[in-house]
């Protein structure tokens, strides 16, 4: 298995993954912005918060590398070919949605931090974004359907959370909706084209109804990762849970707060309610 990430095989239907909680840097990576900047891309110590699940069965795929040297939650298509020094061989997305994630410096490699300081003081070569892919996208991609096709395969149904946080209050280039107040708690499903609408508001009054602000949907849908690895139809089922940084975190020092444990039960709460959740039978 690739050394760019971490990935423990589970045993029973339920998938974690966390494609942005990777702080290990990379030495080509010629960024030229502050390193505090950079680091604000990170869902930092989510991977921390879900560290129990292994133990429970739970199979557990984990970004090493961070965020802003390539977002695995990307299609390889999200490419902004101003950063690169030579025409992109290969196809670039033409979606009108997804090219605006990418203009707002969202997509497979970014060009600026989420309060626009460019990242860096030179064009990208396409061998470099190449060996990006293949040595950072492709085994996550690998990984995580993987361990999604042997969950169904041993169980008929696998459901799959693809584990975030965000900000208390969007940035400037985080989203389209910048200065926004987070919930506590943000269930994404695509419209509800990547899960059950019964499992994903399961997920919704299960939160709610533990005392916190949940949104569905807003402002953040769920993106590759759900979107590639779901089917409900097929009983593959794919939800984004995204959790907002304050309850666990300071978002200036990256240090954790005194809320930490109390999310951590919360968090076991959701998955043993998941462990014990047959979608087949909502």
């Amino acid at each position: 298995m690739s050394s760019s990430i971490r990935f423990l095989p589970g045993t029973c239907p339920l998938v974690l993954d966390s494609p942005h909680s990777g702080v290990s840097y990379p030495p080509d990576f010629g960024y030229a912005c502050e390193l505090a900047a950079l680091r604000q891309a990170e869902d930092t110590h989510v991977e921390k918060l879900y560290d129990f699940a292994p133990g429970l069965g739970v199979a557990w795929i984990e970004a090493l590398f961070p965020r802003a040297y390539l977002d695995a939650n990307r299609n390889t298509t999200e490419i902004d070919v101003s950063l690169l020094d030579a025409p992109w061989p290969g196809p670039v997305a033409t979606d009108p949605v997804v090219m605006s994630k990418v203009r707002l410096g969202k997509g497979l490699i970014w060009p600026a931090t989420d309060d626009g300081a460019p990242i860096y003081r030179r064009t990208l070569s396409v061998a470099e974004v190449q060996a990006r892919i293949a040595a950072c996208w492709q085994p996550y991609h690998a990984a995580v359907a993987q361990a999604i096709d042997a969950a169904h395969a041993r169980h008929g149904y696998s459901i799959h959370i693809n584990c975030h946080s965000m900000p208390a209050v969007a940035s400037t280039f985080a989203t389209d909706f910048p200065g926004e107040v987070h919930a506590d708690f943000v269930v994404g499903d695509r419209d509800g084209s990547t899960a059950s609408a019964a499992l994903t508001q399961r997920i919704c009054r299960h939160l709610r109804g533990l005392g916190y602000s949940v949104a569905y949907n807003h402002p953040y849908k769920g993106v590759e990762l759900v979107r590639r690895y779901s089917n409900p139809g097929q009983q593959r089922h794919s939800i984004q849970l995204e959790i907002n940084r304050r309850l666990y975190m300071d978002e200036h020092t990256l240090e954790v707060n005194d809320g930490f444990a109390a999310l951590q039960t919360t968090l076991q709460l959701l998955v043993a309610l998941l462990l014990q959740t047959d979608p087949r039978l909502l």
